[in-house]
């Protein structure tokens, strides 16, 4: 937004002081100095000047006497929509108690959100700008409100920043959100960074001149810097590779920012010309761009002195899209993007986030009362994860490689303890079967089935193993037999 401080966002932050006056925040401050935060954080964005109004405002719905017809009247129809976008998708947020089932557990929760987010994404920016600064003032909580909100936002707000590609926040949030799940793995990898970035130092100074010097020697206008990888991406990485740290090789990279996509595969060349590229780790997400519309080359090469390094390089343009991601597209054509959210048009969204037209025209068909078919809906917001439906049509969200029995303890240990077969997509099967997305599962009980210790070979989820072995436990002749450990994915 060209100006911040204009008449408008003036007004709002008066309206909003007034609004929240006499309430105060855990940390003892004002409660106005959330809403300020939120509104630094969208500018920083770059958001246009709804969006940041609507910031300033988002928590007056719901804390403070004002309506949204107030709203309405004093910034119009676009802030009072946004305010009311961000009000439900609290609404829905506050019907979800456990992390565990978070994710809609119903379908009024889930059409809920699902509206909230697919009228205007913007919703969703200004609920992850709230969310980035409660995590930045979580230490103010108690420690059970600290490790909920911390674990929520581990498992479901980063992961929607990952999918608008808003690199940096999901960075941030992941790392801060982190540190209060499990404050001791936190300390040992953040420590374990630490000590290898100190030693190697001095090696990938001498590694950035030899770039710089081959690539001023081909007229290459450029900038170098490195990248320190993030704890929490170490800590998925090395759980990916069995705790093996000599499996990871991007602990460091080296970034290199060109200025056309020309220069980008030159400079590839260049850098292959100095050091030997490993097999296997060159990527090409220029030509092929991830799924959130990530474009970069990397290539993992062996320096002289048998350093194994990263190196990411991309174009300007490339890189803050790869740092801010949809608030970016507002940022470079503010204008044009915010008139067609006011329009309601969205055909002019860059071609990576075209998801996101999917989500808007079924909440659209679900605001004018018509059916949607749900299980038609892509959302792919959460890779790691499934929706499957009970036979009455509520969603159950799993782990990729979740089988029945996870889906029966999901449910209820009265109903996992008793599950003598399965119905999946009306038809009988495996209780070994895989679940997949959309899925319709039907659990079949007896009243004389009691549980197996076989049954750990048919689980994958935390939840569904404790309600076993607790099962288990009551069971005294079950017991001779020892339990095996949990399977590793």
């Amino acid at each position: 937004m060209k100006n911040p401080d204009s008449e408008r966002v003036l007004r709002a932050v008066e309206m909003a002081k007034k609004a929240h006056d006499g309430q105060f925040r855990k940390t003892g401050e004002p409660y106005i100095v959330h809403p300020l935060a939120v509104k630094k954080i969208l500018e920083e964005w770059g958001m246009d000047e709804d969006t940041i109004i609507a910031g300033i405002l988002h928590d007056t719905i719901e804390d403070t006497p004002l309506t949204l017809n107030d709203i309405k009247q004093e910034f119009g129809e676009s802030v009072a929509f946004l305010v009311d976008g961000v009000t439900k998708l609290s609404t829905a947020r506050n019907g979800m108690r456990d992390i565990d089932t978070y994710l809609p557990e119903t379908k009024d929760n889930f059409l809920r959100l699902m509206i909230a987010l697919g009228s205007d994404i913007r919703v969703l920016i200004i609920k992850l700008a709230d969310r980035l600064h409660n995590l930045r003032t979580l230490s103010a909580l108690p420690p059970d409100k600290q490790k909920k909100i911390a674990k929520e936002s581990l498992e479901v707000f980063a992961p929607l920043a990952d999918r608008l590609n808003m690199g940096l926040l999901r960075v941030e949030m992941a790392d801060l959100a982190f540190k209060y799940v499990d404050p001791r793995r936190y300390e040992q990898l953040k420590n374990l960074i630490e000590r290898y970035n100190k030693s190697a130092a001095k090696s990938l100074q001498k590694i950035e001149e030899e770039v710089s010097e081959a690539l001023r020697k081909e007229k290459i206008n450029f900038t170098i810097s490195g990248r320190v990888k993030s704890v929490y991406s170490l800590h998925k990485k090395l759980a990916k590779h069995n705790q093996n740290m000599g499996e990871i090789y991007d602990l460091t990279a080296l970034r290199v920012i060109v200025d056309d996509i020309t220069d980008c595969y030159l400079t590839l060349g260049v850098i292959h010309s100095l050091y030997t590229p490993m097999g296997g780790r060159i990527k090409d997400y220029i030509a092929m761009p991830k799924q959130n519309g990530y474009q970069s080359l990397h290539t993992t090469v062996i320096t002289k002195d048998k350093r194994v390094v990263e190196f990411q390089i991309r174009t300007k343009e490339m890189h803050e899209y790869a740092e801010r991601g949809l608030a970016a597209s507002f940022y470079y054509n503010e204008q044009k993007v915010t008139e067609n959210y006011k329009k309601g048009k969205i055909e002019h969204l860059p071609t990576n986030l075209l998801w996101i037209t999917e989500l808007q025209t079924t909440a659209a068909r679900l605001r004018e009362g018509k059916k949607v078919d749900l299980k038609k809906l892509k959302l792919n917001l959460f890779s790691d994860k499934i929706f499957v439906y009970t036979p009455k049509g509520d969603i159950i969200d799993l782990p990729v490689g979740a089988m029945p029995l996870d889906f029966a303890y999901r449910l209820h240990s009265e109903i996992g303890d008793h599950v003598v077969g399965v119905k999946i997509n009306g038809k009988m099967s495996n209780m070994n079967k895989k679940l997949e997305q959309g899925d319709i599962v039907e659990i079949l009980t007896s009243k004389n089935q009691t549980p197996k210790i076989s049954w750990l070979d048919r689980i994958i989820t935390p939840h569904a193993r404790q309600k076993l072995l607790r099962a288990l436990k009551l069971r005294p002749s079950e017991n001779e037999t020892s339990i095996p450990p949990l399977k590793k994915k």
